[in-house]
């Protein structure tokens, strides 16, 4: 679909998508008698395991079901496991146990829009990882269904939205700690070509799906879309344009998606957002810088400083809620904000579990993922086509 096909009949308003907690009457009972939640992990590649495991460590929440086409990673899901669950090669029968409440769906980007649809038509609940879906059909598709089915929880996978951290620094930003937005300087750089072992040669799109564009969204969907998202969280905004290049410059490989992206999103309170991503050079790895004309905030995986405009580097007055306190600083960084926080994935499936059994609106929700699949799809298009891309309808 078109972009401008895309507008014409993006037909679901803001208010229809956002879907208020009351009207989410009827959630689905869980089918074990201590209320236990019991999900199904469709695909059983590295980030399904991982969040197998987190789910390991969840009171109340167990993986009873894997899928997976590739045998030897199925086999993989279901060792990560506690206790025991069922095979499925085929996501379809997985989704027929009635003893599933829930999925997580793990898959490669281009998949996820179908299966997410299939199980919310079955009844489950989806914890759908990000980028929620790609191009404007697959987003606007399971938009459509979530709709539909205001009573099934959707959470989408940018597990930040759950960091107590992240959630900490937006309030602050949005108290004024760094004065007027000024941007955002995001990056996550890596130095490694991202390719995996392939058993047999048949295998090669299958396993290194991330490298194919028809089924990924490269570095823009796969680590950019975290730091899209959390600026369009602070904002309360989406873009109105986007412009970028990037390029197969180094990993000489047969690639089709780019080892190095450089984006700039324009937002409509005159905001820019640059995000780099490279695959050659690791420094300062993953980093998000908010600058604003009192200061800047910094993040990365699991800290944050801030560092106050102007001269003075040694700011005192009130901290964490002592007046008069001494500020520690960290030298290049600034002060350090802390706040006691858990891994964010962890956190993110511990707020999946509470949102189905209060019934509660997740804060990463159908709304939030398909803006910035939407973004990323506008990021692929101005790099892949060379051209400043307008937005389309968000919701």
């Amino acid at each position: 679909m078109k972009r401008r096909e895309f507008i014409i009949k993006g037909s679901i308003a803001s208010a229809a998508i956002t879907t208020s907690a009351t009207a989410m009457a009827n959630v689905l009972d869980f089918k074990n008698a201590h209320g236990t939640l019991n999900i199904g992990v469709i695909g059983t590649g590295d980030r399904g395991t991982g969040l197998t495991s987190n789910i390991n460590t969840i009171d109340n929440f167990n993986v009873i079901a894997c899928c997976d086409i590739l045998p030897f990673r199925l086999e993989n899901g279901l060792k990560t496991v506690k206790g025991k669950a069922k095979a499925y090669s085929d996501y379809r029968k997985l989704l027929e146990n009635k003893d599933v409440d829930a999925v997580l769906v793990t898959t490669p980007f281009n998949t996820h829009s179908q299966i997410a649809i299939d199980a919310i038509d079955a009844g489950k609940h989806v914890y759908c990882e990000k980028t929620m879906a790609k191009g404007y059909d697959g987003i606007e598709n399971l938009a459509k269904k979530v709709q539909e089915f205001s009573s099934t929880i959707f959470q989408t996978g940018h597990q930040y939205h759950s960091s107590r951290l992240y959630t900490h620094v937006v309030d602050l930003i949005k108290e004024g700690k760094i004065g007027k937005i000024a941007a955002f300087e995001c990056q996550w750089n890596r130095h490694g070509n991202w390719r995996r072992p392939v058993p047999s040669p048949e295998l090669e799109k299958i396993i290194n799906w991330r490298m194919y564009r028809e089924f990924s969204g490269g570095l823009a969907a796969e680590l950019c879309s975290h730091q899209i998202d959390f600026t369009n969280w602070v904002l309360d905004e989406t873009p109105n344009q986007v412009m970028g290049t990037g390029g197969i410059d180094y990993w000489k490989d047969g690639r089709e998606t780019y080892d190095n992206i450089h984006l700039i999103y324009s937002y409509p309170s005159g905001v820019d957002a640059k995000f780099t991503c490279l695959t050659s050079n690791a420094k300062d790895g993953y980093q998000i810088k908010v600058m604003g004309d009192k200061g800047t905030i910094i993040l990365d995986y699991s800290k944050a400083w801030f560092y106050p405009e102007g001269g003075n580097k040694k700011e005192l007055g009130i901290v964490d809620g002592v007046s008069g306190a001494t500020v520690k600083w960290d030298k290049g960084l600034g002060i350090p904000i802390s706040v006691p926080h858990k891994e964010p994935s962890l956190q993110a499936l511990i707020d999946f579990r509470d949102n189905i059994i209060n019934n509660r609106r997740p804060i990463s929700d159908i709304k939030t993922g398909a803006n910035t699949a939407i973004c990323i799809q506008m990021g692929l298009d101005a790099m892949y086509n060379n051209e400043i891309i307008k937005s389309p309808a968000f919701y």
